[in-house]
């Protein structure tokens, strides 16, 4: 959570900058003392602290302290500690390293994520469904596997909803977008280019644009919506592996979500779906 927030102080206004280093200097204080103790150390006014938790993406002030007091960086959470893989190691090696890294990665966006996030999205992705607008999901390389997968949870649900890896078509779509779709972007590093401009041209033409990247990164402030992805792995890694495995699950979160939003309707299109996939298996 700490993490994050160092990422994002360059996108914060100079202000609520105060009010993070403020949580910077002592986390575990700024979890206990009420808002007009905060404002008054941070030289700032209770809205502003309150503006701050938000821009971080939680519902306010006692959202924010909730998951900071459960945070590993304050001492109550499961501690996180990234082991990477090297030459030397044995096989037995890289699997507790591996399992060990993806594990506690999981753990900490669990005490760290903030519901509200992903509340606005799975509110939006929903609508989409109600307007029967188009869902998109846009990601290169590696990221444009989980947008594939992404895609395949989505169309499930009775969604309008395609994945795009190229970059060329991700703008060529994006083009053709209008009000009441939807952009889903994944990224890892947040900085691709390709990638920002099909997200703005989307937006300018009015699509909602959700973006699941790391926090601080340029993409990370083009979309509408951030669902922040955050971990120690290097972006620029051969084979990223916790990444890839957090956008993941990020995304099967974000489907449980929107699947509790459609509710009852969507149970016969599941069960037509499982009725017709048994002749594809062996008896």
């Amino acid at each position: 959570m700490l993490d994050r927030i160092r990422a994002s102080l360059p996108s914060l206004a100079p202000a609520e900058q105060r009010v993070a280093q403020l949580v910077l200097a002592d986390a575990r204080a700024f979890s206990q003392l009420p808002v007009a103790e905060l404002a008054l150390r941070a030289g700032v006014s209770k809205p502003t602290v309150v503006r701050f938790c938000r821009s971080m993406g939680y519902e306010g002030l006692s959202d924010f302290k909730l998951k900071l007091a459960g945070s590993a960086s304050v001492g109550e959470g499961v501690p996180y500690v990234h082991r990477s893989v090297g030459a030397g190691d044995s096989s037995a090696d890289v699997l507790v390293k591996v399992v060990d890294n993806t594990v506690a990665a999981f753990l900490k966006y669990r005490n760290d994520a903030s519901s509200a996030p992903l509340e606005r999205a799975a509110a939006a992705l929903a609508a989409t469904y109600e307007t029967r607008r188009r869902i998109e999901f846009y990601g290169v390389g590696n990221s444009g596997i989980v947008a594939q997968d992404a895609q395949h949870k989505f169309f499930r649900l009775g969604v309008t909803s395609i994945a795009y890896g190229d970059s060329h078509t991700q703008v060529m779509s994006a083009s053709l977008l209008g009000p009441g779709d939807c952009v889903v972007a994944i990224s890892n590093s947040g900085r691709t280019r390709d990638l920002m401009e099909a997200v703005a041209l989307a937006r300018r033409n009015g699509a909602t644009t959700i973006v699941l990247t790391a926090s601080g990164s340029p993409l990370a402030q083009a979309g509408h919506i951030h669902l922040a992805a955050d971990h120690p792995e290097s972006y620029d890694r051969y084979s990223p592996m916790v990444s890839r495995l957090l956008h993941l699950l990020v995304i099967d979160v974000l489907a449980t979500c929107v699947a509790l939003r459609i509710g009852s309707a969507l149970q016969p299109q599941l069960e037509a779906i499982k009725r017709n996939l048994r002749s594809k298996r062996d008896a």
